[in-house]
């Protein structure tokens, strides 16, 4: 099993001057423990205007800085994760990460976006962003590798050129789709990508998506464009590793912000947004959590917070259902720099070793993907259950009619 840990770079409100400046600077630090301490990978989100949920729009420039800061002789931790509806520009930013800090593994992941408020600024829509990612993906795969190429199709028309600089990774960086939607896991091993999801609300729902990534990408393939598939499955879950389980509770407090926020910019009523500025997203949630205190307790519980003897009991479940890499969501919320930190630590100390090394779940993967484990066809239809108890809405403020 591979660890990795994930920024969206939150900032929830109020904000004052430098706040930014912070966040990205404490940012580079954690990377450098993670470095430090051996995990093996960083993943760092493009999204744009989720005010308090994300200030991350450009994860290559951030990505540039954290290579300067990586040792060659440590674990190799780069990754980025990006939007092609959104940014067609995925080839020449991975590859300068890659140029930058030749020893990583700079990862590319790539999202349709789940949000108007993200799609619509970049004349994209949700009843067209598959398409446009799946062209998208056509279009830009071939720069990776070819000297010339060009494009001429329905959603974008691109001359013949040449893209550079191209990766020092060959063929190309490994490739992974981001599933906020949990249909989309079954989609990417179809596709023939690394499925990167978000943490399930039970182990019986991480065994069937397994399962289903596994049997599509084994049995039904059909990969978008020429390139190297990638046969892992990720899973993002809330973090926070401290020597008791109530400490480490209390630490992580804010973690369900993560996903609160999430709900509140991918599932608003209509498709209805606030003006920028007009909700403050901390104060709803921390309402959300007054008024629901058992639902928080319970999204707490079902993430690896707590003591490194909680955790590896949780990990063990993990790694029972096969799941290749766990990425930890430390920095939610208004976790602090401090304590990130000192989670990192631990858990790399007294969890970690059990499970870095695995090989019965390498002999599984091989016998998975070489066709002498067959494994069972589950029905995935009774775990689409994404939010469990943190099924929460947000309604946009009414603004008065001018007159």
């Amino acid at each position: 099993m591979k660890f990795g840990i994930f920024y969206e770079l939150q900032l929830p409100r109020p904000w004052s001057d430098g706040d930014e400046l912070r966040l990205y600077q404490n940012a580079l630090t954690q990377l450098e423990t993670a470095d430090r301490c051996n995990y093996d990978y960083a993943w760092v989100v493009e999204h744009h205007f989720l005010e308090e949920y994300s200030h991350s729009p450009a994860p290559e420039s951030f990505l540039a800085a954290a290579s300067q800061r990586h040792q060659a002789d440590q674990a190799r931790f780069t990754a980025s994760s990006s939007s092609p509806p959104t940014t067609p520009r995925v080839s020449p930013s991975v590859s300068r990460c890659s140029i930058f800090s030749p020893t990583a593994v700079a990862s590319s992941a790539w999202a349709e976006s789940a949000s108007i408020t993200e799609l619509t600024p970049f004349g994209r829509d949700m009843e067209t962003k598959r398409e446009v990612f799946e062209e998208a993906v056509q279009a830009i795969f071939p720069m990776f590798t070819k000297v010339g190429t060009e494009h001429h199709g329905k959603y974008f028309d691109m001359p013949l050129r040449n893209v550079v600089p191209k990766p020092v990774q060959k063929p190309h960086p490994p490739l992974w789709m981001a599933c906020s939607q949990l249909p989309t896991i079954e989609r990417a091993g179809q596709n023939g990508f690394g499925a990167l999801g978000f943490q399930f609300v039970s182990a019986d729902a991480a065994h069937a998506w397994v399962h289903a990534y596994y049997n599509a990408i084994t049995k039904r393939l059909k990969k978008l464009a020429d390139y190297e598939i990638n046969p892992n499955m990720a899973l993002v879950s809330f973090f926070m590793c401290a020597k008791t389980d109530e400490e480490a509770r209390a630490r992580a407090d804010g973690a369900t912000f993560f996903q609160f926020a999430l709900r509140y910019y991918g599932q608003g009523q209509n498709r209805a947004r606030p003006a920028p500025g007009t909700v403050n997203m901390w104060d709803e949630y921390n309402k959300w959590k007054r008024e629901n205190p058992e639902a928080q307790e319970a999204a707490l519980r079902g993430g690896l917070i707590g003591s490194p003897e909680t955790i590896r009991k949780k990990l063990r479940r993990f790694r029972s259902s096969h799941i290749d890499q766990v990425i930890l969501l430390n920095q939610a919320g208004k976790n602090t720099h401090e304590h990130i930190c000192e989670s990192l630590e631990l858990f790399s100390r007294e969890v970690m070793p059990e499970f870095k090394h695995d090989p019965e779940h390498d002999e599984w993967k091989k016998g998975v993907m070489s066709g002498t484990i067959q494994l069972e066809e589950i029905d995935t239809q009774a775990f689409t259950d994404r939010y469990g108890k943190l099924a929460v809405s947000v309604a946009p403020k009414k603004v008065a009619a001018a007159g």
